[in-house]
């Protein structure tokens, strides 16, 4: 704008001076007033047209003044005299990580915080925000410009709230069965914090809790005896059922034989002994038989 206004103003300036400046240029008088006219109309209009890209909204300030109603995504035509300053109204992210790769603009290094036990937890976790786009400009006049809300809101907010809640409980806690109303509890402290000053908590995910290594080796070392106990556990059990195996086996057995010597009879035996001598008789194979017992035997050859 201010180089088509300035060129404006020279060719107008020109065009009024010109019987002044050079008799001979009096005759283009009115062609310097006309295009000095029409760069003037030209730079203002060019200054009413503003492009908001998407994701964006914009911020108008009208002589230090910070207006309240906010420039949509699009073409917006305004007040040329009026400054706008764009806002991001995507989301984005602001990470507590022990991850280098993470490390930028909006990380930190993980939050290290004391326990309810006096332990030293380290925490990683990931914010994930947004500006209210109806608020922005109470941003603007509070805060001030650009991403001066991560600083000012984002950052303190987020470590602050961690920490408060984190002294509630203790550590293995954190570690375990507490994790996730840890995390709930986070976030509905930060979100509340965040909607007082125009900005939305999408999500907060707690990414891993570090305890010292002494209290993890002793973790470890008490889930290790657990499982060493679940498996003397399960062998003594199998031991007992197969104990119990045998025990079923010997007696089925021993009612084997029970019912067995109850049934065996003389006569029974005598019918049994003279069938099998039938069978030994009517075969083709070589035969010695003794029939009889003491002195009362007889010795029978057959082929």
């Amino acid at each position: 704008m201010s180089s088509l206004l300035f060129l404006g103003f020279i060719l107008l300036f020109i065009g009024f001076t010109a019987k002044t400046l050079n008799p001979g240029l009096l005759r283009f008088a009115g062609l310097f007033k006309l295009g000095g006219m029409l760069a003037i109309i030209l730079a203002f209009l060019t200054a009413s047209i503003r492009i908001i890209e998407p994701g964006k909204v914009g911020v108008k300030v009208l002589f230090g003044q910070v207006q309240e109603n906010i420039l949509s995504s699009g073409l917006n035509i305004i007040n040329p005299l009026i400054k706008v300053e764009p806002f991001d109204i995507t989301t984005q992210t602001y990470t507590m990580s022990g991850t280098e790769t993470e490390l930028t603009q909006i990380s930190d290094a993980p939050i290290r915080v004391l326990s309810a036990d006096g332990l030293e937890v380290t925490i990683d976790m990931t914010v994930l925000y947004r500006v209210n786009p109806t608020q922005a400009p109470d941003i603007r006049r509070e805060i001030g410009p650009g991403l001066s809300y991560i600083d000012k809101i984002v950052r303190p907010t987020a470590r602050t709230r961690i920490r408060d809640n984190a002294v509630i409980y203790n550590a293995i806690d954190l570690y375990s069965n507490k994790r996730e109303e840890f995390q709930i509890k986070i976030f509905e402290s930060i979100r509340s914090d965040f909607e007082n000053r125009g900005l939305i908590l999408e999500n907060l995910l707690v990414r891993n809790i570090s305890l010292p290594s002494s209290v993890k080796a002793a973790i470890e070392a008490k889930i290790n005896a657990e499982q060493d106990a679940q498996k003397m556990q399960f062998v003594l059990q199998k031991e007992q059922q197969e104990a119990e195996r045998k025990r079923v086996e010997a007696q089925g057995i021993a009612d084997y034989q029970q019912i067995l010597t109850r049934s065996l009879t003389d006569k029974l035996l005598q019918y049994e002994k003279i069938k099998a001598l039938q069978n030994l008789v009517t075969s083709d194979n070589s035969k010695v038989i003794i029939m009889g017992e003491g002195n009362d035997a007889s010795l029978l050859i057959g082929k």
